[in-house]
């Protein structure tokens, strides 16, 4: 039985049934929060600010969670960040998976960071391997298998892979990793209404740094 919820205004008599999940992956604590590794974080967060949501949510078996009752054909659909550490993300989400009427991977959107991505890119995937992500790693493997949507944000490459991905944007590239993550959003909203294959049609070949120029 998937989570009922009530639209949030309170004026719609109708329940809608959570049946979409969007997973942003990100580290908890103040100290990771503007860091690169964190962007599938401010993902989720910003598509709760865009619907109207407040707040991190319920916290429960270690992620928290929001609920949101889109127009449809979208109807309910459940954002999700893990609280446990990026390379211990899927068993918070799998938790938070049995909360949802979900039935199958197509159902699910995973957003994380690629340092093979350069700033201003985002990438689209129906399925795949882990690519050397932790915790797409441990998701796939929580999961038992890479059959689920993943949305990448390009976050580019410098140095020891693990000093980058901790560190945070520079001044110069704020604007830039900020339009990303909105683009990244958009992206993600554009799967709940279209699907996959629409949502890597419209934004696997955007690369704003390139229109910046």
């Amino acid at each position: 039985m998937g989570a009922e919820i009530v639209p949030p205004d309170g004026a719609a008599a109708t329940i809608a049934v959570v049946t979409r999940v969007i997973c942003g992956l990100g580290n908890p604590g103040e100290r990771y929060r503007r860091t690169r590794h964190n962007v599938g974080f401010r993902v989720v967060d910003l598509l709760a600010d865009r619907w109207g949501l407040g707040g991190l949510g319920r916290v429960r078996d270690g992620a928290a969670r929001l609920e949101a009752v889109r127009p449809e054909p979208v109807g309910g659909v459940l954002l999700v960040k893990p609280m446990k550490y990026m390379n211990l993300s899927g068993g918070p989400l799998r938790a938070a998976l049995r909360h949802a009427a979900a039935a199958s991977a197509t159902d699910l959107l995973v957003v994380a960071d690629d340092v093979d991505l350069s700033l201003g890119r985002i990438r689209l995937r129906r399925s795949g391997s882990a690519g050397g992500h932790n915790g797409l790693r441990d998701i796939i493997s929580a999961l038992g298998g890479d059959e689920f949507a993943r949305l990448r944000v390009g976050i580019g490459r410098a140095g020891d892979t693990v000093d980058h991905v901790l560190s945070t944007f520079s001044p110069d590239e704020r604007a830039l990793a900020d339009e990303a993550i909105a683009i990244a959003a958009e992206a993600a909203e554009v799967w709940l209404t279209d699907g996959i294959e629409v949502a890597m049609r419209r934004f696997n070949g955007v690369d704003l740094a390139a229109v910046a120029e």
